[in-house]
């Protein structure tokens, strides 16, 4: 979040600088177009983690000013997928010669997928747009509810204002995937937030995302941050494809069964 820092850290030995936007917990958008103009004046490799953006929100190889990124990786398990059940993953580039060095380790290692999976992946790559748009207006919905609610300090979703990195999502982003995170007031304990948690219906315990089946997760941010920006529990959701109206009241009976309502 902080371009001078990246400056500063960039030495003779660096390589690679290696991006993620939005943070995957806390939520926070980069300066992109920053990091990237910082690093390709030291000639310095770039490396995207584009899991979230899912070449939907965003197109890497083409941000503001008309920089991208070298490399553009994803995890093809979350919305390229859509189903939760493939484990696979891409690296992609438009520079020849990164390309052939990338095609040549590639065959070094000696890895490949299974053609059953790439068949699921093909077969869900049409409807990406689709669900993509659904998952990030769900999402939207939900984040707008929670920032409502007396219990939560912070909503942390890139496309509300307020949210950190707010305005970089705004200056490259279209749309937004179904990801954010609500910080509880310190008030309550972390045991009270794993009530609430255990008490939701709707949502299953899990770290992955971008499947069809809403997802949650519970962290302790002084475990995760040398200096977290809030005190409290932060718990990320994962919107799949449910109503919005069905999340809501699966929000509102967990609260009310955890003694936070």
């Amino acid at each position: 979040m902080d371009p001078a820092s990246l400056a500063a850290a960039i030495g003779p030995a660096t390589k690679l600088v290696w991006l993620e936007a939005p943070g995957s917990v806390t939520m926070e958008f980069p300066d992109l177009p920053a990091l990237l103009r910082i690093a390709r004046e030291r000639s310095v490799l770039t490396a995207l983690d584009n899991t979230w953006g899912a070449g939907v929100a965003f197109d890497a190889f083409d941000l503001a000013g008309g920089q991208g990124v070298d490399i553009c990786m994803q995890a093809l398990t979350k919305y390229p997928s859509g189903g939760g059940d493939v484990l696979m993953g891409s690296v992609t580039t438009r520079d020849e010669a990164l390309h052939l060095k990338l095609k040549f380790t590639h065959m070094r290692m000696g890895w490949g997928v299974g053609a059953n999976d790439a068949e699921a992946l093909l077969r869900s790559l049409p409807s990406l747009p689709l669900r993509y748009a659904a998952h990030d207006a769900t999402a939207r919905t939900l984040a707008q509810w929670w920032a409502t609610q007396p219990q939560v300090v912070q909503v942390l979703h890139p496309a509300l204002p307020g949210s950190p990195g707010h305005a970089h999502w705004k200056a490259v982003c279209t749309q937004a995937a179904g990801l954010f995170s609500v910080v509880f007031d310190e008030r309550f304990t972390a045991k009270q937030v794993d009530a609430f948690v255990d008490a939701l219906r709707l949502f299953k315990l899990g770290y992955s995302w971008a499947g069809p089946v809403s997802l949650v997760v519970p962290y302790d941010l002084a475990t995760m941050r040398e200096r977290p920006a809030w005190k409290g529990t932060l718990v990320r959701f994962s919107i799949g494809l449910e109503s919005a109206d069905a999340l809501i009241t699966d929000f509102e009976q967990a609260l009310a069964a955890s003694g936070l309502a």
